[in-house]
């Protein structure tokens, strides 16, 4: 029979439908009946029939015609709300206009699957994941080893072992032992008290990411988890059934404990969860909606579920891969800003990055060569200025591959630490299956990911530190050709001068932000976890100051498009054509002011699909295979 789940001011309630031709009406007032059911008072509801209310659905909000039929308007099991006219929207309900959500407005379930085992996965498998490309399974050796670890855990408690975490309590309680018959409850309970975190929760693309990142580290086999309960994260997983995570309230040692605590009590019932088909509800809704049971924890599995450093590294995840996509954009955005200011190629020439062969910087001048004036690619710009007088470039010009080359060194760096951490087990203790023995350690402890993350955000900042400089020079007539803020009747118009002023205010952040979170430590659980990473924080920051450099370099990218106006009818090179032309179907030129940020948000958008590497790396590869091999280096792909 269909079924419907309804919120009605602070309750939820499942309103069976035998005639799917009733109304939307019909089922408001239904929930009403059932609502005011038992209660004293009605509910403070006079009259149902006389109840004035509408219906909308919980995700999107939006509002149902209360003459349509259930049959033409919901489906089995789908999630709505009543409210009461007069009254607001039910504070238990959460916005579904949180930050990454609009990755779902439009979601379809996957038909591939990544098969996990705990060792191949990488930051862009991961990513994908988060974005729902993918489903899960496990191979079948993780699924032996699983087992193995199992067995010895169940061995432990039935011989009555005193082993931390699986007997004992918890940090400071370590010493305490727990009575067999306590031991579910201990685990229970560990889920519970840490579920203690603050701030607005992950996008359901980033809680997609750390629930993915959490099987495959158990998927290893050294958590002690069973494969009943690890499949049922999977399902879980593949029905898209997210839990509300917090994004803060880890200190990242001991484990990220507080977000993968948060995350597990959705996997058993309790808090909220997110589905496509449900928007936010009670996670025991939108389990039941998706014919998914409570998950039921074993000695051993509270802790299994929360021990590790997912957190840190799925957020870290992400920003590795958005720091690799906007650093080669860079790169194209910043040759073309040096072709509308007339800038000279002799400082990208390879014999001057042979003496100093860092692979980015020699990577980074390579690709200098192969976007501007070259015979394969001739510029009319770089034509009509051959033969003037400047000798050299400013050093936001003529250092691009010094300065973007050690960005894109440092981004190598973290992902190989973030590839590592992704594929690492990071419980507490560690069960070895083969030796028949847990041994407690450290593997939980975020400093690696915490000290790697800090670094990144203090490399990638400099693009939009070198982007800014690059947008003065596009805009102050005092040095370049161009006309003021780059738009015609200056003083009337204002033009580009107040998103130079954004771009300075987004480097000015960042300053801040690239300040490292990992140097701090505060002493906590009684002075057992007496050092931590706080590398929740530095995951955070370094997709703050990331989004901030995609901004910053958005607004150079219109900038310069906005300078070719001005060198026309000359053209540039065949791919910065290419780019200009990529903008220009997003963003038209600048003849008179008008309304500046949807022109940012939507070339932002355009860096963020990396479409403007994409429309010019064919031309880079084509150039990279004209040269003999020595030539030039092709460290980067």
């Amino acid at each position: 029979m269909p079924r419907f789940t309804v919120h009605v001011r602070d309750e939820w309630l499942t309103v069976p439908c035998r005639d799917l031709s009733c109304t939307v009406q019909w089922l408001g007032l239904e929930a009403l009946k059932r609502y005011i059911k038992n209660k004293p008072d009605n509910g403070g509801i006079g009259s149902v029939q006389e109840t004035s209310f509408y219906v909308r659905r919980c995700q999107g909000q939006g509002l149902l015609d209360a003459d349509d039929t259930l049959e033409d308007t919901l489906e089995d099991n789908d999630f709505v709300e009543i409210v009461i006219n007069g009254e607001t929207m039910s504070p238990n309900l959460i916005s579904p206009h949180l930050d990454g959500s609009h990755f779902y407005s439009k979601y379809q379930e996957p038909r591939e699957y990544i098969s996990m085992d705990g060792k191949g996965l990488s930051t862009t498998d991961l990513v994908n994941l988060g974005k729902g490309l993918y489903k899960i399974k496990l191979t079948a050796d993780a699924e032996s080893k699983v087992k193995q670890a199992r067995e010895l855990v169940d061995n432990i408690v039935k011989d009555h072992k005193v082993v931390y975490g699986i007997t004992t309590g918890f940090g400071k309680f370590s010493q305490t032992i727990i009575p067999n018959n306590k031991l579910i409850e201990l685990q229970e309970n560990v889920i519970r008290s840490c579920s203690a975190g603050v701030g607005e929760p992950l996008s359901p693309e980033r809680s997609r990411m750390l629930l993915a990142l959490r099987i495959n580290v158990l998927a290893k086999g050294y958590s002690g988890i069973s494969l009943d309960t690890l499949h049922q994260m999977i399902e879980a997983f593949n029905a898209s059934c997210l839990s509300y995570v917090p994004e803060k309230g880890t200190v990242g040692a001991s484990g990220d404990l507080a977000p993968l605590s948060h995350l597990a009590l959705g996997l058993m019932g309790e808090g909220k969860m997110w589905s496509p088909k449900s928007g936010w509800a009670d996670a025991k809704y939108v389990l039941e909606a998706h014919g998914l049971k409570p998950i039921s924890l074993k000695p051993k599995e509270g802790l299994a579920l929360i021990n590790g450093t997912q957190m840190i590294t799925s957020l870290g995840s992400e920003a590795v891969e958005r720091a690799l996509a906007i650093a080669r954009q860079a790169d194209i955005i910043a040759a073309l800003t040096l072709e509308v200011l007339k800038g000279t190629t002799k400082a990208f020439d390879s014999d001057i990055h042979e003496l100093r062969p860092h692979p980015g910087q020699k990577e980074v001048a390579f690709r200098f060569r192969s976007l501007l004036d070259s015979e394969h690619h001739p510029s009319e710009i770089a034509e009509s200025h051959r033969f003037c007088d400047r000798v050299q470039d400013a050093y936001t010009l003529r250092c691009c591959p010094q300065v973007h080359g050690v960005v894109n060194d440092t981004i190598a760096f973290v992902k190989n630490i973030i590839d590592t951490e992704i594929n690492s087990a990071t419980d507490n203790p560690m069960v070895f299956a083969e030796r028949g023995v847990t041994l407690s350690g450290g593997n939980f402890h975020g400093e690696y990911p915490a000290k790697a993350l800090d670094y990144l955000a203090i490399g990638v900042h400099e693009l939009a530190s070198i982007s800014e400089r690059r947008i003065e020079r596009l805009c102050n007539p005092s040095l370049s050709e161009l006309p003021a803020f780059l738009v015609c009747e200056g003083g009337l118009n204002s033009g580009f001068m107040i998103a130079h002023c954004t771009a300075a205010s987004l480097v000015s952040e960042n300053k801040v932000l690239c300040h490292p979170s990992s140097v701090d430590s505060l002493s906590t659980s009684a002075a057992t976890e007496d050092h931590v990473s706080m590398g929740g924080w530095a995951a955070r920051k370094a997709l703050k100051v990331i989004e901030h450099v995609e901004q910053v370099l958005s607004i150079e990218l219109l900038a310069a498009c906005q300078g070719i106006e001005f060198l026309r009818p000359l053209r540039t090179t065949t791919p910065l054509e290419k780019v200009y032309d990529l903008v220009r179907s997003v963003a038209k030129p600048w003849i008179r002011d008008r309304f500046m940020a949807p022109d940012i948000e939507a070339v932002h958008k355009l860096l963020l699909d990396q479409k403007v590497w994409k429309a010019v790396h064919p031309y880079i590869e084509k150039f990279r295979l004209d040269l003999t091999p020595e030539s030039d280096c092709a460290c980067f792909p």
